[in-house]
């Protein structure tokens, strides 16, 4: 399409979000940088202030986004309500952006969950990143939803997780109370930081191997990476977490294996993940 008057001097990325509401502008910026949107037949940068007369050509079919690969997962528990997943390690909880054909937990769901939830993140209460495998639940309807997210926002949710670290804490059994905040160096991670939102992680060593130990966990918050930080806080990384200074390994070795929360029909129960056999051997 030609470039009016009225649109010259815009971003291209802004442009571009006007013409596919559908979509974040994240969403957008990703379609530029792959070359799906083109301004006179060159990929140009998101900022481009776009020039009368210039010729933007979008090629985004939303079919072509749509999740290609099937995906099946362990399913602990399901009722009407909710779903009880096992998650495997290297699974998403859900993509990203508003388009994305890799297979997610959410993505898995979708065929079990009532029509009023949608988006990329129907279903989803709360999430595990890529690389922590174990318990998560999902909602298969609103009312489901708003219950149990109200039970995570209110810490009447009790986790359990299980991580192999390096070294050792110096305390057996202790309370990390720390803030934690985006690090403004790398806005892809968090550090603890005087600035940060109230993070609280409850810990005890289960096993001590040589330089490694086995740690179990419980946030009494829920902080993006917040076990992650935490630990590497008090220098013990966790195995396979690069990104928090971890030593590298086939996968991280961050396990959630147990979930204590009320269902919908009012009955308190403790969902289990079974320990992976990667951490049974490093830690044996």
């Amino acid at each position: 399409m030609k470039i009016s008057e009225l649109n010259k001097g815009l971003r291209l990325d802004i442009f571009a979000n006007i013409q596919l509401p559908s979509l974040s502008r994240s969403s957008v910026q990703k379609l530029i940088a792959d070359g799906s949107i083109l301004v006179n037949g060159n990929i140009e940068k998101t900022g481009y202030k776009l020039r009368e007369n210039d010729n933007v050509d979008i090629n985004f079919n939303a079919e072509d986004h749509l999740v290609k690969d099937l995906i099946e997962l362990p399913i602990i528990y399901e009722d009407e309500d909710c779903i009880v997943i096992d998650k495997p390690a290297g699974v998403l909880t859900h993509s990203k952006g508003t388009f994305n054909n890799e297979a997610t937990v959410a993505s898995f769901i979708t065929n079990r969950i009532d029509k009023s939830l949608s988006g990329n993140r129907a279903g989803i209460v709360h999430r595990l990143d890529r690389g922590t495998s174990g318990v998560i639940i999902c909602a298969k309807n609103e009312v489901a939803a708003k219950w149990l997210q109200k039970q995570f926002s209110t810490r009447k949710v009790k986790k359990t997780y299980l991580a192999v670290c390096q070294n050792a804490p110096e305390h057996n059994k202790a309370v990390i109370d720390m803030p934690i905040e985006r690090n403004p160096k790398m806005p892809q991670t968090f550090r603890v930081g005087p600035n940060g939102k109230s993070a609280i992680t409850n810990y005890q060593v289960i096993k001590i191997n040589e330089s490694l130990s086995l740690v179990e966990l419980n946030p009494l918050t829920g902080r993006t990476h917040q076990l992650r930080v935490h630990l590497k806080s008090i220098k013990c990384p966790i195995v396979g977490d690069e990104l928090y200074g971890g030593r590298p390994y086939t996968r991280m070795l961050l396990h959630a294996n147990k979930l204590e929360l009320t269902l919908p029909n009012k009955e308190r129960v403790v969902f289990e993940s079974r320990v992976p056999d990667i951490i049974d051997k490093i830690i044996s």
